[in-house]
């Protein structure tokens, strides 16, 4: 029976559910069928201009963004999916910052859903700090199927992991 463990928090009656889906091979078919299509961004570039384009459309008030990447290391070094930094270095007199959103690799290709999902919650970051209320405000703000997008998510994982075995 498999551990769950991106479903961790997550009521034991819907690891229940989930563990029956796994256990009657559907979790790839369910996932595929809800989520059928890729994307096309595929370069650091390509996503710069992706998250732009979101922070244009929804949070144009916040602070500027000096770099958005791809991280091949991300997932497995940090068990993160995606970070966001602000360095401040001091320059002569002045104080800069510079603020980057790191993405995983792997999401080059998952389905854009995930990708979007991900660039939300990095994106919120910049003006929430804290997952608090205001912070989850936010994020349905630009994706109201964040919470959605959340669980399907981590059953993705799931699947990758167990499809890694």
């Amino acid at each position: 029976m498999p551990k769950l463990k991106y479903l961790a928090h997550y009521p034991e009656e819907t690891k229940v559910q989930v563990r029956r889906i796994i256990t009657q091979n559907r979790l790839s078919d369910m996932l595929a069928k809800k989520y059928p299509a890729s994307h096309d961004i595929r370069t650091d570039k390509a996503l710069y201009d992706y998250v732009m384009e979101m922070k244009y459309r929804y949070m144009r008030t916040a602070d500027p963004l000096n770099k958005v990447v791809f991280d091949k290391n991300l997932h497995i070094i940090k068990n993160a999916l995606g970070t966001h930094t602000s360095l401040s270095r001091v320059q002569g007199g002045k104080l800069k910052a510079k603020r980057e959103i790191r993405v995983a690799s792997l999401f080059k290709t998952a389905p854009p859903e995930f990708l979007k999902m991900i660039v939300v919650h990095e994106l919120a970051h910049l003006k929430e700090r804290d997952h608090d209320k205001a912070f989850y405000q936010l994020c349905l703000h630009m994706e109201p199927n964040y919470h959605q997008l959340e669980f399907d998510l981590r059953l993705y994982l799931t699947q990758m992991e167990m499809d890694e075995k």
